[in-house]
Formats: C-alpha cells, sequence, structure tokens
C-alpha cells in the first residue's frame, strides 16, 4: 500500500512541485493551502507525514505543528524561505522530523521524505527479542516505542532513532557525525544545531518522566547515552 504525505503550502508552484516529485517517487500527496485546512486534511486522510510550510496564512506551519503534536506523532518536515538558525532549532523543538529551506531539489526533498518514512516504520517482527534494555530505559522496536521506568515517552520517528541507536551502546561516545547518520541517514548533512536540538528534545521529554541526565555531553566531542 502507498504511503500518503499531506502537503501544506500557500503558494501553487511549490505544492505542484513538491506533489509531482512524491507521486513520482509512489507516494500519494494530499495537498493544503493554509494551516487550518492543514488540520482538516489531516483528520480526513490520515497521513503518513506531512510535508508543512511554516509561512502559511490561518495558521502558521509552526502553530500547525504544536496543534498536531497534542494528538499524533506524524512525522513532520518543515518547508521555510527563511534560513535563520532559531527557525531550524524551534521549529525541531516543536516536534518535526527535518527541515528544509527554500529553494530546495525536489530530488533531496524525496530522499528526506523516504528517509522518515524508513524511520518511522516498525521493523518487520523477528524470532529474536526486538527489546532493548539499559536500566531503567526500555527500547520495543517493534512498537516504534521507548520507555522509562515503565512511562512510555513519545518521540518522534528522528528521537526515536537516536535513542535506541545510543541504547545499544551504553556509556558509548557518540560524535555528532555518528548521531547524524542515526537520525538522517548517511547521505544527508544536516547542522550540528540541528543534532543538538535533537539531543535537547530527547533529554527534555525524558525529564518530564523523571529521568535526569539520560544523555550526556563531553563539550567538543560528543554525547552518551548513560541510563
Amino acid at each position: 500500500m502507498s504511503k500518503i504525505a499531506l502537503v501544506a503550502d500557500d503558494d501553487p508552484h511549490i505544492l505542484d512541485v513538491v506533489s509531482f516529485a512524491l507521486e513520482k517517487a509512489g507516494i500519494k500527496s494530499v495537498r493544503a493551502q493554509d494551516g487550518k485546512e492543514v488540520l482538516d486534511r489531516f483528520a480526513q486522510v490520515n497521513p503518513d507525514l506531512i510535508v508543512l510550510d511554516i509561512n502559511m496564512p490561518e495558521m502558521d506551519g509552526l502553530e500547525v505543528c504544536k496543534e498536531l503534536r497534542k494528538t499524533s506523532d506524524v512525522p513532520v518536515l518543515f518547508l521555510s524561505s527563511r534560513d535563520e538558525e532559531i527557525d531550524k532549532i524551534l521549529g525541531l523543538e516543536l516536534g518535526a522530523d527535518d527541515y528544509l529551506t527554500k529553494p530546495f531539489s525536489p530530488r533531496e526533498l524525496v530522499a528526506r521524505v523516504k528517509a522518515i518514512l524508513k524511520r518511522a516504520q516498525p521493523p518487520a517482527p523477528k524470532s529474536v527479542d526486538q527489546t532493548v534494555i539499559c536500566g531503567s530505559l526500555k527500547i520495543d522496536t517493534v512498537r516504534h516505542q521507548a520507555f522509562w521506568s515503565g512511562q512510555a515517552v513519545d518521540l518522534t520517528a528522528t528521537e526515536f532513532s537516536i535513542v535506541h541507536g545510543m541504547a545499544q551502546y551504553p556509556d558509548r561516545l557518540f560524535t555528532r557525525d555518528q548521531i547524524m547518520t542515526m537520525a538522517h541517514g548517511a547521505s544527508t548533512y544536516v547542522s550540528d544545531r540541528t543534532i543538538d536540538s535533537h539531543i535537547r528534545n530527547i533529554r527534555r521529554k525524558f525529564s518530564e518522566k523523571g529521568c535526569e541526565g539520560l544523555i550526556t555531553t563531553l563539550r567538543g566531542v560528543g554525547y552518551k547515552l548513560t541510563p
């Protein structure tokens, strides 16, 4: 069954470009042109991913993402004509999975969409145990869910990939490049600040469950998970 992407942008040309690129890659697209329509369309079609422009009428993309995160962990890829670092950090902290700045290559957009969908897809059950346990941290790879002391921690697909990867090697130091590969794949480049934002978001979510200091920092080198 083909995946469904909800594509939201108030520019008809961008909608055409993104929708054509996704359809060519075998991903069905549903369109929206303002923030309110995004929420309506989301309720109607239950998409596998949302390509979400930040600057839209009615509600901007950041507000839409914030509203979606109240009830859903659907993957979100932000689009924006603004390249300020604060936009990227804010978008990721609201629960987005990735970010592209306009103008962008349709090929790169499709590659990032496919990478996000792959991370969000729970792995097929195997005969071996699909649970990783590190102290009070439990990673269930079949259900694609993380737990701390029995409490479910709601992570985005990108955040889950990072925690799962690090949990397999507790107390091992990971560079930002290694974490970048866990989060986005070897062929995708994102800034160090974006990785730092993912880590900060993971820490906050675990802190809300009573876990302080899950990921520690070695300044200038990288991070390690110490459950």
